[in-house]
Parts: structure tokens; C-alpha cells; sequence
């Protein structure tokens, strides 16, 4: 993190829980830029979020800020990280400054801002890369590039953290960046011992639970980000998990009303929905290092509702999307992928032409066995009747067996080779 350096000096006027107003500063500064005040036990951090004539809004990255009236308030430089490559193995804040008592942190001798544009569109180089995640229901219905951005769209407790592990333990991948935004302080550690395991040598993990303040969340993807970056910049194929897409819009939402913007859709304000795209798009293929960066999103669906705003929004902007489905879990398979919801759209060029039309037979045996299966199970349906109907019988339920995979198990070789050997004679359909 950079150092400070003041440069205006001005005091709080008014202070509420979340935000303060500053009086005489509002000519000095602009939007975004950092501030510092000086508190009784030390120096604490914000960030102006909104100016008019008279008075600055600032909201502080520490939610637990011991400030009062006539508190000096300084701006200071703009908040920057200094990434270097033996980050990797750490676990840093959303400052970029290490919480996993290995001591300091090397600085890299580049200052980066964590705001910065997405590549220039003509400048992108073409995603031609297939890249194997060890996971088979991902490797068969939504195969993923490297330079892609997915989804992982699930509510809670369906096995979302378990599928974004077995994507981060994938060898593929030069070095992964794992950003944690608003989990519970609990399952951080656990996702780094347990679901990261060795992996973590290859790893940097941006942490900001869910008692810190928005401020702190909403940039702790953005630091991810500007981390990957670095690494991309420096020619890795880097793999980037942001946990979650929702908590950040969510910590942005609060930022954004805190500002006086007013909600247009579900509480979220209109400054969330271009957020995001500014921040996803800055995935990708690197311009001329040869690096890449393929970002993996979990989204928390609401209410298990995959048509609320937010999730509508993010599902926009994405290369594809992997939905995990409660009702799946609930019978024990996992990943609990919903093969006919999830979708890449840059699956037809990883697929050969009999590999496509396998895919589009598989979708259409399971959209016909889910389609009757209550039926099936209240005995309206005889065996015989429909020779087609009875063959989805036959082979779904293998299906699913061969697409369960244990959390640390990794498929190698060819999916679709690995899918034929589970099924064997049972891929030949019977005639119409």
C-alpha cells in the first residue's frame, strides 16, 4: 500500500454511523479519492463518495472508526497496491496488506490503481484455448476457455464453495486469485486449508468477510482483480474467483445510497449495475504479454430467484453460466450442476460436430425423463408405451451417476472418452 502523503487539511461537521460530512475540502478533492483522519489511536482511511459546493460525503473503509467533531480529515494520494510475484501463497485484505502473520509483504516496484479500464475492444486477442477443470459435468455441457468469464450462479448451502475448489486446484492454471467478499469469518479458513490444500503455493487470497464494512468489500474484488492483473501482465495464465458477485453489488448498494443515490430495482442503485460490467470486463486475454486471465463469479441467488435483478444483470454480461440447483443437492448429487440450465457460449467451438450432437441428445434424454419424472413415480406411466421415453429411463439415471464427482476428485483425460466408458453399450438410442 502506498504511503501517505498529505496534501489538504479540513474537519468533520457531522458525523453519522457509516459516513461523515466535510466542510472545505469539497474544492480540493475529487470523487473517488482517498482521505485520511486522524483519530485518537491511529490514522483511518475513506473515501469520497459524493461533493457538491459546499461539503464532501465520506464513508470510512474501517466501520469501527472512533471519529468526532473537528476530527482532521487530510487527502492524500490515490489508493494504489504494489503486486509482485511472491505474493503468491499470501492472504492480503482489500488494502493488499497480509493478514496471515507470515510477516510483511514484499512490495512490487510498480504502483497499480485499483480502478483501472478494461482492455481496448479491437485490442483483444481471439479466446481459442480449451481448458480442462478436472470437473466432468463442466468439461461435457459447458466446456470453458481460458480468457472466458462464467458464472456459478447457486443459493445457499448447494455446494457453490466446493465447485469453485475443484476449479482452483485445476492444473491448468499458472496462478489463481481467490477474492472472498462478505464470508463468514469461519469458512475462510477452512477454504484455504481445505479446499485450496497445495494449491494454495500457486494462490493469493483477497479476504473481506462480512463484518467488515462495504467499503472494504466492495474493493476486495477489485484488488483480486488488480493482483490477476499483474500476474497476467507478467505472461501467467491466471485463474481468478471472485465469492461473491452478489456481496459486492450488495456492499456497492450500500455505498451508492449512502451517496444519496436512490434505488431503481430490488433496493440496488443504478451505479451497481454499471459497476459491474467494469469490473468483469476486465477479464480476459492479455493485449501483448501473452497472459490471460479467466475469471470464475460466483453468484448468490436471493431466494433461490435466478430472475432477480442482480442476477439477471450479472448473467448478461458473462461468457456463460453454471447453475447449481437446490433440488439436485437435495438428492445427494453434486456438483449439483442443472445441465439444461447452464450454458457456455463459446461451448461450439470446443465441441467436434458428433460431439455437439451427443451433447444436444444427452440435453434432450434429460429434459424428457425431468419432464415425466413425476409421472414416472405416481405410476402413470407404462413401460412400453413410449420406446423413446423408456430408453431416457434407462440411461439418465446413469448419466447422473457418471456426473457425480467427489469434491477432490479430478477427472483426467478426454470427458467425452471418460463419459462412453461409464455408459458403454447403453449410448445406442433405440430407433423411432
Amino acid at each position: 500500500m502506498n504511503k501517505l502523503e498529505r496534501t489538504v487539511a479540513s474537519t468533520l461537521q457531522e458525523v453519522a454511523p457509516n459516513f461523515y460530512w466535510v466542510v472545505g475540502l469539497s474544492s480540493f478533492v475529487c470523487l473517488g479519492d482517498t482521505v485520511v483522519l486522524e483519530t485518537k489511536d491511529k490514522v483511518q482511511r475513506g473515501e469520497i463518495i459524493r461533493l457538491d459546493e459546499d461539503e464532501a460525503i465520506v464513508k470510512p473503509y474501517n466501520r469501527q472508526t472512533a471519529v468526532g467533531i473537528d476530527t482532521r480529515i487530510y487527502r492524500v494520494s490515490g489508493l494504489t497496491i504494489h503486486p509482485d510475484p511472491s505474493w503468491k501463497g499470501r492472504v492480503v485484505n482489500a488494502l493488499g496488506q497480509p493478514v496471515d502473520d507470515k510477516g510483511l509483504i514484499p512490495a512490487g516496484t510498480r504502483a497499480v490503481s485499483l480502478d483501472r479500464d478494461p482492455p481496448p475492444t479491437l485490442k483483444r486477442a481471439r479466446v481459442t484455448t480449451l481448458v480442462r477443470t478436472g470437473v466432468r459435468v463442466v468439461d461435457l455441457f459447458t466446456p470453458l476457455y481460458i480468457g472466458q468469464w462464467v458464472g456459478i450462479f447457486a443459493g445457499s448451502g448447494v455446494g457453490k464453495l466446493t465447485l469453485l475448489s475443484m476449479f482452483a486446484r485445476s492444473g491448468d492454471f499458472d496462478t489463481v486469485v481467490v477474492g472472498l467478499v462478505g464470508e463468514r469469518s469461519r469458512e475462510v479458513r477452512e477454504f484455504i486449508e481445505d479446499a485450496l490444500g497445495e494449491a494454495i503455493e500457486k494462490s493469493v487470497v483477497v479476504i473481506s468477510t462480512g463484518d467488515e464494512s462495504p467499503m472494504m468489500r466492495r474493493m476486495a474484488p477489485k484488488t483480486a482483480m488488480t493482483i490477476a492483473e499483474h500476474f497476467s501482465y507478467c505472461g501467467e495464465s491466471v485463474l481468478l474467483i471472485i465469492d461473491s458477485t452478489t456481496r459486492f453489488a450488495h456492499a456497492a448498494r450500500d455505498v451508492a445510497m449512502a451517496a444519496g443515490e436512490p434505488p431503481v430495482a430490488r433496493g440496488y442503485t443504478p451505479s451497481v449495475f454499471s459497476e459491474l460490467p467494469r469490473l468483469l470486463e476486465r477479464v480476459g486475454l492479455g493485449v501483448n504479454s501473452g497472459g490471460a486471465i479467466t475469471g470464475v463469479f460466483s453468484v448468490l441467488v436471493d431466494g433461490d430467484d435466478h430472475n432477480d435483478p442482480m442476477a439477471d444483470s450479472i448473467r448478461g454480461i458473462l461468457d456463460g453460466y453454471i447453475v447449481l440447483s437446490r433440488a439436485i443437492a437435495d438428492s445427494g448429487r453434486y456438483p449439483a450442476v442443472d445441465v439444461l440450465a447452464s450454458i457456455s457460449r463459446l461451448a461450439q467451438h470446443a465441441w467436434t460436430a458428433e460431439q455437439r450432437e451427443l451433447v444436444l441428445r444427452l440435453k434432450g434424454l434429460i429434459a424428457r425423463y425431468e419432464d415425466t419424472c413425476d409421472l414416472l413415480l405416481m405410476g402413470g406411466y407404462q413401460s412400453g408405451n413410449d420406446p423413446q421415453l423408456d430408453y431416457a429411463c434407462q440411461i439418465v439415471p446413469r448419466i447422473y451417476d457418471a456426473l457425480c464427482q467427489g469434491g477432490r476428485d479430478r477427472i483426467a483425460g478426454a470427458p467425452f472418452d471418460a463419459l462412453a466408458r461409464s455408459l458403454s453399450a447403453d449410448m445406442n438410442e433405440p430407433a423411432t
